[in-house]
């Protein structure tokens, strides 16, 4: 079912109408309220929009029509056996850090070796900064229409069902490949901790069983407390390496300011990198739905945006500058054989619950879904609880099947930033802008100036698209994806050294 329950409106002075739902089902139903936050003004800033933007239905009223929705997913939760609308902005801040300093962050050094120096960190800067923004248009759009609680909602409101299925579709594979890729981090992981001593496809299929499980829990605040930790273990071990690289030495100083003729191909696949690693927009929707206080959600993504810009460019210069053109990805590879170890273990709970986050968010909209209009979301009943873990279960399964189907860490974390990052950070967000200003795009000069930004961002989205999933068709035809289920090492380090 839908979140929107449209109707016709039939007599133009009402103020309001009655949903068509029964309220048993939908205990709270409003207008769309419009909000304008792109320019200061002078008039009202809270607009009743009377006539929905979708097309009318064959034989509705041609005179118009009034879009009615719940306040939101959850309903009335007075009474409930589960809260959903629990977290305190600092959840949403550690949440919003552990799905997006995870795996990205560990690509970013060979992405700076790759691209050199002073384009790889230009490039850190401002696509954070673009990604910053693009986050802050989610937040805009959340307050302006309360009811939308993912993208798939967004597509609906913006080009009906077609739009709703195609977003759901996209925000799902998205999700799940994000899930594939913390799936074969563990994999990665356990083969340099144990030198590879079981079947590559056994240490996924044992990342597979602690995520699942780990995920079991319903809501995001349940969630948050673990995000806790993997907020520490990543900086932890990131910081570790980075110690014991700038003590060893390996290969101080040897570095590219820029790479000159660097083909077109072989520059994608580290700036795929950089836009994976603030990926993490698809669930920003998901992550405010569950605020106790919805306006909260902006402290949240500055708290995020600057700490990971921060962190990852202070991490790239470092690691490439003292490992030189051997820097490893994941980067944590780059130490000595022990520190190695030490840091992928550190690292564990950050593979594991970064990808419990994306897996939680995606299950829980097919939770949602199927079980929209009834109370089966707010019980404990075998119902309820049967049907979140058999999502669980064939979600996370999934993602295994992809993962050992791409078993290359930066084919499949370049592939993902191609299809799905460029568009959920970058492109999807700007058109979000432009449908919220329409009519009003060209109005004043800031809001022509904050039109044309918009359309280039929404253009870089594109593109960026368009041309890394060219890259990884290539890569992948090049046969760099690695054997499909295969028990063979996943880990092979640029350069071995002793301690």
């Amino acid at each position: 079912m839908s979140i929107f329950n449209i109707r016709d409106k039939r007599e133009g002075s009402s103020s309001s109408a009655e949903s068509e739902t029964p309220s048993s089902q939908l205990p709270a139903v409003s207008h769309i309220t419009k909000t304008d936050h792109a320019e200061p003004s002078s008039e009202p800033k809270n607009v009743t929009v009377v006539e929905s933007e979708r097309r009318l239905t064959q034989g509705s009223d041609p005179e118009g029509q009034v879009s009615e929705r719940q306040a939101d997913a959850f309903g009335n939760e007075e009474g409930a056996a589960i809260h959903y609308k629990t977290m305190d902005w600092w959840h949403c801040g550690v949440l919003m850090i552990a799905e997006n300093v995870s795996l990205g962050v560990l690509a970013l050094p060979q992405a700076v070796a790759w691209l050199g120096l002073v384009p790889g960190l230009l490039l850190i800067f401002f696509l954070g900064i673009i990604a910053g923004y693009t986050g802050f248009i989610i937040g805009q759009f959340k307050e302006a229409f309360p009811q939308v609680v993912s993208f798939a909602d967004c597509g609906e409101l913006i080009a009906g069902r077609i739009g709703k299925e195609i977003m759901a579709v996209s925000q799902v594979l998205i999700l799940i490949f994000i899930m594939a890729a913390h799936v074969l981090s563990f994999a990665v992981a356990m083969n340099v901790m144990t030198d590879h001593s079981m079947c590559t496809v056994a240490f996924a299929a044992l990342g597979l069983i602690i995520c699942f499980v780990l995920g079991l829990p319903r809501t995001l605040k349940g969630v948050s407390y673990l995000s806790i930790f993997s907020c520490i273990s990543v900086f932890v071990a990131v910081t570790v390496t980075m110690i014991a690289i700038a003590i060893s030495k390996p290969d101080m100083g040897n570095f590219v300011a820029v790479h000159p003729d660097m083909p077109l191909v072989t520059g994608l696949t580290p700036v795929m990198n950089i836009i994976l690693a603030y990926s993490g927009h698809v669930g920003f929707f998901s992550f405010a739905a569950e605020l106790k206080n919805p306006r909260d959600y902006t402290k949240a993504l500055v708290f995020m945006q600057t700490l990971a810009v921060t962190f990852y460019m202070v991490i790239g210069a470092v690691i490439y500058y003292y490992a030189g053109e051997h820097v490893a990805s994941p980067a944590l590879g780059s130490a000595s054989p022990t520190v190695r170890k030490i840091a992928f273990g550190i690292a564990l709970p950050t593979i594991v619950v970064a990808g419990v986050i994306n897996g939680s968010v995606a299950c829980k909209y097919i939770y949602i879904r199927i079980w929209y209009g009834t109370d089966v979301i707010h019980q404990k009943s075998f119902k309820s609880i049967g049907s979140w873990v058999g999502i669980c279960a064939v979600a996370w399964f999934v993602s295994w099947v992809i993962a050992e189907s791409i078993p290359n860490f930066n084919s499949l974390l370049a592939l993902i930033g191609a299809v799905f990052g460029s568009w959920f950070s970058y492109g999807l967000p700007g058109g979000l802008w432009l449908y919220m200003n329409k009519g009003r795009m060209f109005s004043t000069p800031r809001k022509t100036a904050l039109t044309l930004l918009t359309m280039c961002i929404f253009c870089l989205g594109a593109t960026m698209c368009i041309l890394g999933l060219w890259n990884s068709g290539h890569e992948l035809s090049q046969g760099t994806a690695g054997q499909p289920f295969s028990c063979q090492n996943n880990w092979r380090p640029s350069i071995e050294r002793s301690d």
